[in-house]
């Protein structure tokens, strides 16, 4: 049995996500934060982390970004999870009787037009299910969390209202942390990497050819600051392939000779379930 860690408490849509890619065998293990998740990934104490990524709405989730540049560890997978906010609260309890909402404060963001609309004041919380829990624990009436439907199964709670999140279209993309790279599968692959220019005039430019001559398709491109030199940036690519196929082979030969310094973050299958 795989044992995978993921932040916050059962019933996040962290742990719907390992779910969905390692199915019911799997042991999922609750980890307060992003780096915990890492930790216990590098240290053997799991064999697996799931970690967002992305989120088709609030876009890159930049501390799990800055963590995959630090640890030494891969990503073999992706599996994209459909986010459907709920809001709970005690059995018995009423929409009319809520005043306040709690959450974690990306799914506050999400379902920010929501909450507005309906007078209520939005506190954070570490994580989704985890204010769920916390409802269900202490008891707390005239507040609600916004959470998974399937946090309302697991800490008995009632939902009041489902799909209030602003945009119908709402997905994250989570990835899976290994301690090795993943062997190549067949189908459509992503590689990910993250990389360090010349700070001169051209350099990404350059750098980039390499991808467009070879006619690779770049999927996502962004820059995060530079740890210890200000104003300077790293910038993080995924890509269409396998860093086994010769043209992606290729094309990391040649952007590694373009780059100060290159790592690739892992080569693996894409999720392309969603949208």
């Amino acid at each position: 049995m795989a044992r995978v860690a993921f932040q916050g408490e059962r019933g996040a849509f962290g742990d719907e996500a390992v779910l969905r890619h390692f199915g019911p065998a799997a042991e999922p293990v609750p980890c307060r934060t992003f780096a915990d998740v890492f930790t216990a990934v590098a240290t053997g104490q799991v064999e697996y982390g799931m970690v967002p990524l992305e989120n088709s709405i609030a876009g890159s989730i930049n501390e799990v970004y800055d963590l995959l540049r630090q640890f030494d560890l891969f990503l073999q997978g992706e599996r994209v999870v459909p986010v459907e906010h709920c809001l709970l609260a005690l059995p018995g309890q009423s929409l009319g009787e809520i005043r306040r909402v709690i959450s974690h404060p990306k799914a506050l963001e999400q379902c920010a037009g929501w909450i507005r609309a309906h007078g209520l004041e939005a506190v954070a919380e570490y994580d989704t299910a985890g204010a769920a829990r916390l409802i269900r624990e202490q008891g707390l009436k005239g507040v609600a969390a916004i959470a998974s439907r399937r946090a309302a199964e697991i800490y008995g709670l009632e939902v009041l209202a489902e799909g209030i999140q602003d945009a119908r279209h709402n997905y994250t993309r989570f990835g899976v942390l290994g301690r090795t790279q993943a062997p190549r599968q067949e189908g459509p692959n992503r590689t990910a990497l993250v990389m360090a220019t010349s700070h001169t005039p051209g350099a990404l430019y350059r750098a980039l050819g390499a991808l467009a001559r070879r006619n690779i398709n770049l999927l996502k491109l962004e820059s995060r600051p530079a740890l210890g030199r200000p104003w300077e940036y790293v910038f993080y690519l995924d890509f269409e392939g396998h860093r086994d196929d010769p043209e992606v082979a290729a094309a990391l030969a040649e952007l590694a000779a373009q780059t100060h310094w290159l790592k690739v973050l892992g080569s693996f299958p894409r999720d392309l379930s969603a949208p």
